[in-house]
């Protein structure tokens, strides 16, 4: 189970990073897109972000328990 979890945080990262790099790409061209999509991307980010950080513990408490 730990070995899943080790894998899908890397992937949560990436979908965080990915995820702000298109918030902030938009942000400074501006345009409709910004205006239609910026609140969108910045939620995403915080739930892509809170779900790593729930990966995150999970792997350190199943590391933690020896399972």
């Amino acid at each position: 189970m730990d070995g899943l979890v080790f894998f899908l945080i890397p992937l949560g990262l990436a979908a965080t990073a990915i995820i702000l790099a298109v918030g902030l790409f938009s942000l400074a061209k501006g345009g409709a897109f910004a205006k239609e999509n910026s609140n969108k991307l910045m939620r995403l980010r915080v739930i892509a972000q809170a779900v790593t950080i729930a990966l995150m513990m999970l792997f350190l408490w199943l590391v933690g328990k020896g399972a």
